[in-house]
């Protein structure tokens, strides 16, 4: 064995009378070690307090706009790969995956947007989505980023946008200067 092997005379460590071991600071058995200390809450950093207060998102980009996931509710982001083509379905299904044996829809989030149609590319991905109860893969331009968005900045989607043909679209929210969908 190539690890430093310390002998700490046990008979430290026994609680009298009661047979119970006590596990000693490692500033008592080994003088000069640094103590371990925590932070109070009053102590934070406004980034540590934003990251705690904040969730996460998923920053992805489909016609030069910038939109988001729920981390959580991603599974997986993947390269795309060879799709089987179904027949009757809507246009925005661009087939079936197997994903490691699981079969799941791939939608062209661009399609379902009405966006114009562009090749695939080397930025091109699939963001496997977990929507209850169904497991979806979105394709999307390119993945951008992680985001840290608090709950106070995200505003809500107007009325209009979150009837039957908008129900996709959370809110909004201002990252830096851009305004990203959710």
């Amino acid at each position: 064995m190539f690890g430093l092997r310390v002998r700490l005379p046990l008979w430290n460590f026994r609680l009298p009378a009661t047979g119970l071991w006590r596990i000693p600071f490692p500033e008592t058995v080994f003088p000069g070690t640094p103590q371990l200390t925590t932070a109070s809450p009053a102590g934070l950093s406004d980034s540590m307090t934003r990251s705690r207060t904040s969730a996460q998102f998923v920053g992805f980009r489909l016609a030069e706009q910038d939109y988001a996931f729920r981390i959580e509710q991603i599974q997986e982001i993947v390269i795309p790969d060879r799709l089987t083509q179904l027949p009757q379905v809507p246009d925005y299904i661009e087939g079936v995956s197997n994903l490691r044996g699981t079969i799941i829809p791939v939608v062209s989030l661009r399609r379902l947007l009405n966006l114009p149609a562009v090749p695939r590319d080397a930025e091109t991905r699939t963001i496997v989505v977990n929507v209850q109860p169904r497991i979806i893969g979105c394709t999307v331009d390119s993945v951008t980023q992680v985001l840290r968005i608090a709950p106070g900045e995200i505003l809500p989607a107007p009325d209009m946008l979150t009837g039957e043909s908008g129900c996709f679209i959370d809110g909004f929210a201002k990252v830096d200067s851009r305004l990203v969908t959710l």
